[in-house]
């Protein structure tokens, strides 16, 4: 063979092998730097499988394991639905009873639209937008309305705001982890704030972004609940109402 030709075939193979070096290295690089949630596997009784193995079919992902260091975080990267209707159960507990409120939950566009069934049987609506929250009992045509902020979207329905999680000292975070919570795959997070009487126990669903459970203890009694297992549609249905009960329109879909 010619020298010419064996420089050229030298060459050749010189470019294939740096080539597929890059394509080995080179793709964990940029997926090291842009991270993504990869749920482990969850076994039957609500804890996670063994999250060391390779993913398969994956590869673009990292793996997060969830501690009470890294949960702040993990939930920073799941993407919160912003178009939906859903439905949840408060209960509240006391010592020989408890109950229980429905809520209906509408939300498009930066409005978010509640009805919820008091135990008295009257139906209070809430709806929140552009910096107002009105409020009024289904049967009236009379409406009240005060100043809101980002907080009043989830307090209207009845349910902790579960963002301030990211903002939690770990040291508060008593554990941290994957779950299932009835067939949802779930971060979940458990916090002892500065009263040691009470317990915070939060499910943020992986698939939608949203808070699906919420619990609070005092001195190991269940005092709330929230949970909401039923199906999330999503965009919001166009026959979705933001109006008051006048009539008057306030967002369209």
């Amino acid at each position: 063979m010619e020298p010419k030709n064996r420089l050229l075939i030298a060459i050749t193979v010189i470019v294939l092998i740096v080539a597929a070096m890059f394509t080995s290295f080179g793709r964990n690089l940029f997926a090291l730097n842009t991270p993504s949630v990869v749920l482990p596997n969850v076994n039957g009784d609500g804890q996670t499988g063994d999250v060391s193995g390779p993913q398969t079919g994956l590869e673009q992902y990292q793996a997060v394991e969830v501690t009470p260091q890294t949960v702040g975080s993990v939930i920073r990267t799941l993407s919160r639905k912003d178009s939906y209707y859903r439905e949840l159960t408060i209960t509240t507990f006391w010592d020989g009873g408890s109950s229980s409120i429905p809520v209906q939950t509408w939300v498009d566009g930066g409005w978010s639209h509640s009805r919820q069934v008091l135990p008295s049987g009257a139906v209070r609506h809430d709806l929140v937008g552009d910096g107002t929250l009105y409020y009024w009992y289904e049967g009236s045509s009379r409406w009240e309305s005060t100043p809101a902020d980002s907080l009043s979207h989830d307090l209207t329905q009845r349910i902790p705001t579960y963002e301030v999680v990211t903002e939690l000292d770990p040291d508060e975070i008593t554990h941290a982890g994957y779950e299932l919570r009835e067939g949802v795959p779930c971060v979940y997070v458990e916090v002892a704030r500065e009263d040691p009487a009470y317990q915070e126990r939060y499910w943020v669903s992986v698939e939608s972004g949203l808070l699906i459970c919420a619990e609070l203890e005092k001195e190991g009694a269940l005092v709330y609940q929230m949970t909401s297992y039923g199906t999330v549609i999503s965009p919001c249905p166009a026959e979705a109402s933001f109006a008051l009960p006048n009539g008057d329109i306030l967002y369209t879909r």
